[in-house]
């Protein structure tokens, strides 16, 4: 019985110690591509995505509401924030994904959203990652199927406040208006125009 009861207790430390380790490869990243409704699905089906949330990041007004960041002078974009599990999934695939479902080529608005509070961004956390966005943006100018110029902003993340819970994954929630909203927006028209096939992958 004791040697069992020791067996029992390596397992147990054993199984601990794995999930420690796997808890360390959880990253966060942060991108804003105009509404973040729309932002939300392509990284929700990622394989090695955790979690994705929808709120407010880059502005100076602490605590902001909806109804706040969306009339404008909070300095906030909608954005959205990804829990990755680093050990299946790259930071370098997030950055495929994000750039595959934005416009790029303007400012300060997406789409049919405009003003700085929709405009397009990568956040980046840490050297690293401002490493790969600034590597990435370099290789699109370079591979682009579009002719004009990459303006996405790629700057330092701030403090990430999360949106109201009615916009959390709004697109499960609200399946019929977000799919009004996302066509009547042109979005997809849009992203097929710059994209091609690999528009929103």
């Amino acid at each position: 019985m004791k040697r069992i009861g020791k067996l029992l207790g390596v397992a147990l430390i054993a199984l601990l110690m794995t999930g420690a380790a796997g808890a360390a490869e959880l990253e966060k990243a942060v991108f804003a591509g105009g509404c973040f409704w729309c932002m939300e699905a392509p990284f929700d089906r990622l394989p090695g995505v955790v979690s994705v949330t929808s709120g407010y990041t880059g502005g100076h007004k602490k605590n902001p509401t909806y109804k706040e960041v969306s009339a404008g002078g909070t300095g906030h974009a909608e954005a959205v924030q990804v829990v990755y599990d680093r050990s299946r999934i790259s930071y370098e695939s997030l950055l495929a994904v994000f750039w595959h479902n934005i416009d790029p080529t303007v400012a300060d608005r997406q789409f049919c959203d405009t003003g700085h509070q929709y405009r397009a961004a990568i956040f980046y956390l840490g050297d690293r990652q401002r490493a790969l966005a600034l590597q990435s943006k370099a290789a699109l100018e370079k591979s682009k199927p579009f002719r004009e110029a990459i303006v996405t902003e790629i700057v330092p993340a701030a403090e990430f406040y999360p949106a109201e819970e009615y916009h959390q994954h709004y697109y499960k929630k609200n399946p019929l208006r977000y799919k009004y909203y996302r066509s009547g927006c042109g979005r997809d028209k849009r992203l097929k125009e710059l994209w091609g096939s690999e528009a929103g992958h």
